[in-house]
């Protein structure tokens, strides 16, 4: 929706219920698995923002199997497909997670939109549910305390990474959510989003595996494809989806006076297929298309123009004409 709309008072602190009683070790592993919120009853009396051991240890996971690296070596196929798969995910992040789930700047078919949630789970990135409750927080309270991830009240690295591995962060806001929590299979999917990011890494080493025997000449194998497709591109994926919390609010350009500190930055548009044209967005949220103007390349937005030719979306939402005039006179 577009930032007029979103307002301080649309802002909820709460999380779920959670029992009275302390869980034991077993019930909080699953409640950990799941998601549920009733996990951080075991650490209740830990601060909000410390780090939470077991988000932080298979993040870490990821960013150690690039080491891999050294023994399992280096071939163009594998290389191919760490890149496809950074572009693919990039684009579910940024065009559905985004501006879909988060802003709802399009609209699409209830099959559809679960076919893409379910693919954006493979970005490692929780849940489009969870996705969006903290994304609108932003938007509420971009750069001030109640940003989960300003670079202006806290550090590099705490808006770069570290936000998400902390206790605050780690359930739903769901009366951020409410259009959402309304859609029973995504609900469902919040809590088995980790199913298919394990399913893309054995999808890579499996097409390895087929490529080496049916394939040769082409010198790969499952665990160069494994290491590649999925660990590096993940890895890649993280960093670049992250540069827009923490480096688009610092470094570029501001064509819009946003109460906020977001800025215009050319390189990280390239990065992230169009969201590095961040002052833009924060200008008004909820179009579908983040570059306002011809020379803001936003491949984000040129892959759902595709969709549309084929009915998957429809009714892109465009920027008012007069924000692009406004726009066009401060440049």
């Amino acid at each position: 929706m577009p930032y007029e709309q979103l307002r301080p008072d649309n802002f909820v602190t709460d999380t779920e219920e959670t029992s009275e009683d302390t869980p034991s070790r077993w019930q909080t592993f699953v409640f950990w698995l799941v998601n549920d919120a009733r996990y951080l009853e075991r650490t209740r009396f830990r601060p909000p923002r410390s780090l939470d051991l077991w988000r932080l240890i298979p993040f870490l996971a990821i960013h150690l199997g690039c080491f891999a690296v050294i023994w399992v070596g280096f071939s163009w196929f594998a290389v191919a497909l760490a890149l496809l798969l950074y572009l693919g995910r990039m684009f579910l992040i940024t065009a559905f997670y985004h501006r879909f789930f988060a802003h709802r700047a399009f609209e699409s078919s209830r099959s559809f939109r679960l076919l893409v949630a379910i693919l954006g789970c493979t970005a490692g990135q929780r849940g489009p549910i969870w996705w969006a409750s903290h994304h609108r927080q932003h938007h509420l309270h971009s750069d001030t305390e109640l940003d989960p991830h300003s670079p202006q009240t806290d550090t590099f690295w705490f808006s770069h990474v570290l936000w998400f591995l902390t206790r605050d962060a780690f359930p739903i806001r769901w009366k951020q959510v409410k259009d959402l929590k309304k859609c029973r299979e995504l609900v469902v999917l919040e809590r088995l989003d980790w199913v298919p990011l394990m399913a893309l890494g054995l999808l890579c080493f499996f097409i390895g595996e087929w490529v080496q025997s049916s394939y040769p000449s082409l010198e790969t194998s499952g665990w160069q494809t494994l290491v590649w497709g999925f660990f590096i591109s993940t890895t890649a994926l993280y960093h670049a989806t992250y540069t827009i919390n923490s480096l688009a609010h610092r470094y570029g350009r501001r064509r819009f006076d946003t109460p906020d500190h977001s800025r215009n930055n050319f390189l990280l548009a390239l990065l992230t297929l169009g969201e590095g044209w961040h002052n833009n967005h924060h200008r008004y949220p909820g179009a579908a298309r983040q570059g306002f103007y011809w020379w803001e390349v936003d491949l984000s937005y040129m892959g759902l123009r595709v969709l549309k030719t084929f009915g998957l979306v429809w009714n892109l939402r465009p920027v008012p004409s007069k924000i692009l005039e406004a726009g066009r006179a401060r440049r």
